[in-house]
């Protein structure tokens, strides 16, 4: 990838790289660092408990966000950051109310799923389904690696004797966890950046994946496993797609004048619906009509900005006999 950057026309010596938590391993920026490059990463959730202390202190500083022009009533959830020096780097941490909830969501969902996962595994140990510890505990591991929020600080055992799963709750990881909720952590060399300025250069990085997400999980390519290397390509292929699709429609409504987020788009175009009629006749068929429902106005104002169709699709008209089946 930084050879592919390095050919981009306007690359300049000294540019920031921004990557992902994914990339942030210490050979990785070693690798940025060699070719006159700085970069801009997010931490692992494990690099936040050495900070852990300093999190209730008041030194934080908030964000201003300003509202949509089209949207001057919306009310922005707060973020606050503070900056931290460590050695050659300059740690940014962060702190977002949307993000707390979310995380907070999250672990709730996934401590009721692991709990029923957990029981319905254990009405196969009674019923007899499932009887062989060497066959339990791989089964065991696999709900907890369906719900890794919890299975940080919470931990089930099978006792083999009893035959009976236990569930073990570490509340110290616990209350590390809750005080984490929310946060995230942003490191880069670049020692004249302030605080803001970091902030602000890592929000591109959450816009790629979140349309990353965007194509991704109506594709059920989330989370990825390939073992056949000719995959991959086709996974980038997809990663790389969504991204370019946002902007363009964004720079649609743009060149409009009209400044509007992908996601405010997206919603009223996920409301169009695909009707059947069925008609019964006496002579024992059925007519069928298949249409799509009218377009709303600010959905016929989102087709005619992005040059696409209003109609979802074209009536379509069919008989249907059922005594031929």
């Amino acid at each position: 990838m930084l050879k592919r950057l390095e050919k981009r026309p306007g690359k300049t010596r000294g540019a920031t790289v921004v990557v992902d938590r994914g990339l942030a391993y210490p050979e990785n920026l070693d690798q940025i660092r060699a070719r006159g490059l700085h970069y801009l990463v997010a931490g692992r959730q494990e690099e936040w408990l050495p900070w852990l202390a300093g999190v209730k202190q008041d030194d934080w500083e908030a964000m201003v966000r300003t509202p949509s022009p089209r949207h001057p009533a919306q009310q922005k959830s707060r973020v606050q950051i503070k900056r931290r020096q460590q050695g050659n780097e300059v740690v940014l941490l962060c702190w977002s109310e949307g993000r707390e909830v979310k995380d907070r969501a999250i672990r709730k969902r996934q401590a009721r799923r692991l709990i029923e996962d957990l029981e319905a595994l254990q009405r196969r140990i009674e019923t007899g389904h499932l009887q062989q510890p060497d066959r339990i505990h791989p089964a065991i591991g696999q709900l907890q690696k369906r719900s890794p929020w919890v299975a940080r600080s919470d931990r089930a055992v099978y006792d083999a004797v009893r035959q009976r799963r236990t569930w073990q709750e570490d509340l110290t990881k616990q209350a590390i966890a809750e005080t984490l909720d929310g946060s995230s952590v942003l490191k880069t060399d670049r020692q004249d950046l302030r605080a803001e300025e970091i902030w602000r250069t890592s929000i591109p990085l959450r816009r790629v994946e979140a349309a990353f997400r965007v194509m991704k999980s109506p594709l059920l390519k989330r989370p990825v496993s390939h073992r056949r290397e000719h995959r991959t390509p086709t996974h980038i292929f997809l990663e790389v797609l969504p991204y370019p699709l946002p902007v363009a429609v964004e720079k649609r409504w743009l060149d409009r004048g009209i400044h509007t987020s992908w996601g405010t788009l997206r919603q009223p175009l996920s409301t169009p619906q695909l009707v059947t009629l069925a008609l019964p006749t006496t002579a024992g068929k059925i007519w069928k009509i298949r249409k799509g429902t009218t377009s709303e106005p600010t959905q016929r104002e989102t087709s005619s900005t992005l040059h696409i169709p209003m109609e979802v699709m074209q009536p379509e008209k069919t008989w249907h006999d059922p005594s031929a089946e």
